[in-house]
């Protein structure tokens, strides 16, 4: 059964009440760059520069550079390899290596944290912990020079655990500043804020790479100080919501004498045996899971797309990622207008439906046409921003009272464990084919089997049934 416990009441005072939920925007401006800059724009290439200068260095007595061919052409990647506590790789597959563990450690990390979260008497103390690590991990980035990959690879992985786990902490607190009429705007908000701040911090980084000469810097300098800033952006702004977000829930007493990782993981087994008892929120937990798959791999293989199919440089991939960030701010904030008159659930149906549309456009576009490309990277921004903060705010009206920490566990969780289908199904259509047009329509798949599987979710007697009281809108 679902606790029996009331949820948090936000604040009764308009004025308190929206100056915690402005701070609680800001670490979605805080934590972006993270995401933006680091893993999406720079982070690919760094380490994969670094583990090469590896490879040169660890040969370099041993003959010609096998990274390079003797005509000046790139080799091979297995015959540019460096080594990790014994275990031989490309160089050019360190990043996707980095990736797939820093899932891997998240998917194992992530349920404890939400399992901590709700026993804690202290969440903002977890979620700036968190975010200090996480910030301090990338920002210390800017020492891995030279052929130390390794450094940047650990730093990395510390960093992406600790901004994983502190979402968990982060998203439980929209249940305390929000009531069930208010989350849609709130989360949309949050989102169109988010996406706004890593727009500008991009913009501020790339402008010191691009014009690292002007400056008296070389351009791996400037990429390095380009993790410094990432770091101070996400530790300054995260001072806002520390200051701001007041903690509402009441945790349930610890059993006496049981540390508090203990009852994590005891609270952990009890919610999964728990979810059984709300399958109706496992039901839209299913459908975000699989359209956000859809979503999730549009946004990794549209580089490649552009790259391998349309011809683009890394310019016109740069401006795409600064065009995708400033139009998610748009759409987040535009859909959650939309969410206010016609409810979250139709308002994603619609974003599903739009998604279609977008990856069609995109299976159309021909080489060498910006414009167009733009457009659709343009269409893909609005739908981003208001599928993410609408499946957010909805499924925080479906989390038993209590449990918002370890079902926010299980939405990361999940998502993280599920995340190889997409890319999976793209590599083997491209593999198969010869060619990444057949693969990006392939992906409409995610976004029909998800609008069906979220049309069946009864929304309104699925928040009852976890305990909670609908909005009057859905």
């Amino acid at each position: 059964m679902h606790s029996d416990r009331v949820g948090p009441v936000p604040a009764t005072d308009p004025r308190a009440r929206k100056r915690e939920q402005r701070g609680w925007y800001f670490y979605d401006w805080a934590s972006q760059p993270m995401y933006t800059s680091v893993t999406t724009t720079f982070g690919a290439l760094f380490l994969n520069a670094l583990a090469t200068e590896d490879a040169k260095q660890n040969t370099a007595r041993n003959g010609p550079n096998p990274c390079v061919m003797p005509d000046g052409s790139e080799s091979s990647l297995h015959s540019c390899d460096v080594s990790l506590l014994g275990w031989t790789m490309s160089a050019g597959v360190v990043w996707n290596y980095l990736v797939a563990a820093a899932l891997i450690a998240q998917v194992i990390v992530l349920p404890i944290t939400g399992a901590i979260n709700d026993r804690s008497h202290n969440r903002k103390g977890i979620l700036g912990a968190l975010a200090f690590t996480g910030a301090t991990s990338i920002g210390l980035m800017v020492f891995a020079a030279g052929d130390n990959w390794q450094l940047a690879a650990l730093l990395y992985l510390i960093g992406q655990v600790a901004a994983g786990a502190s979402i968990i902490v982060y998203y439980s607190f929209l249940i305390d500043i929000a009531d069930p009429d208010e989350r849609d705007a709130v989360s949309s908000r949050g989102w169109a804020l988010g996406y706004l701040g890593g727009a500008l911090a991009l913009a501020i980084q790339l402008i010191l790479v691009f014009l690292h000469d002007s400056v008296g810097l070389t351009q791996g300098e400037a990429v390095r100080i380009a993790f410094l800033l990432s770091g101070l952006w996400w530790a300054g702004f995260t001072l806002i919501p520390l200051r701001r977000i007041v903690q509402r829930s009441d945790p349930p007493p610890l059993v006496q004498g049981r540390p508090v990782l203990v009852s994590g993981f005891v609270e952990l087994r009890d919610t999964v045996r728990g979810t059984v008892a709300v399958p109706l929120t496992l039901l839209f937990l299913g459908a975000y899971l699989v359209y956000n798959d859809g979503v999730a791999t549009v946004i990794n293989v549209s580089a490649q797309y552009g790259d391998q199919q349309l011809g683009f440089g890394p310019e016109v991939l740069t401006v795409t990622i600064l065009v995708v960030q400033l139009i998610a701010f748009v759409g987040a904030w535009a859909l959650g207008r939309v969410a206010l008159r016609v409810g979250a659930k139709r308002t994603i149906l619609g974003c599903l439906v739009l998604w279609i549309g977008v990856l069609i456009a995109a299976y159309n576009l021909q080489p060498g046409d910006k414009l167009m490309f733009w457009t659709v990277a343009a269409g893909i921004g609005f739908v981003l921003g208001g599928t993410q903060a609408l499946s957010r705010s909805l499924y925080s009206q479906l989390i038993p009272p209590g449990k918002e920490g370890q079902y926010f566990s299980l939405y990361e969780m999940t998502e993280r464990g599920t995340s190889w289908m997409g890319p999976l199904l793209f590599g083997v259509i491209a593999d198969a084919t010869g060619s990444f047009r057949p693969a990006i329509i392939a992906l409409t798949v995610f976004f029909v089997v998800g609008f069906c599987l979220l049309a069946l979710v009864p929304v309104r007697r699925a928040i009852t049934a976890a305990g909670n009281q609908p909005p009057e809108l859905l």
